[in-house]
């Protein structure tokens, strides 16, 4: 198997918006490539899009578990707990995705969203 090629084709799988389709082709490359952090971010993304959340839950904790800096798998994690309803959990990554990536809006809405679910605004 041309992993290279078989990426292109699932980047492209995805973009069509066949996220499910796209973690079908991701899911051999990943078990190939394990530390390959771009193909397992769009498989998480892939699994997130097709609401398979816990299939999205295990590659970004194995993102951050390779990488705590990474903002990007906090935000998307956290955003993953929150489409789970599990908002306690979901508070840690999406405060520390924003305190890293203060600039990003998506960040900053997604920390004040679930904020309001748990009553801890600061604006009420």
């Amino acid at each position: 198997m041309d992993l290279l090629e078989e990426y292109r084709r699932a980047t492209f799988t995805f973009e069509s918006g066949d996220p499910r389709g796209a973690a079908r082709m991701l899911e051999p490359i990943v078990e190939a490539e394990p530390h390959n952090a771009a193909v397992r971010q769009l498989l998480a993304r892939a699994y997130f899009n097709s609401a398979q959340l816990a299939g999205a839950e295990a590659q970004l904790r194995a993102l951050i578990d390779h990488d705590p800096s990474d903002h990007y798998a906090h935000h998307v994690l956290g955003r993953t707990l929150e489409r789970a309803g599990r908002f306690r959990e979901a508070l840690p990554h999406l405060r520390l995705a924003a305190a890293m990536k203060a600039e990003h809006g998506d960040y900053r809405e997604a920390l004040h969203r679930v904020e309001t679910w748990l009553g801890k605004n600061s604006d009420s």
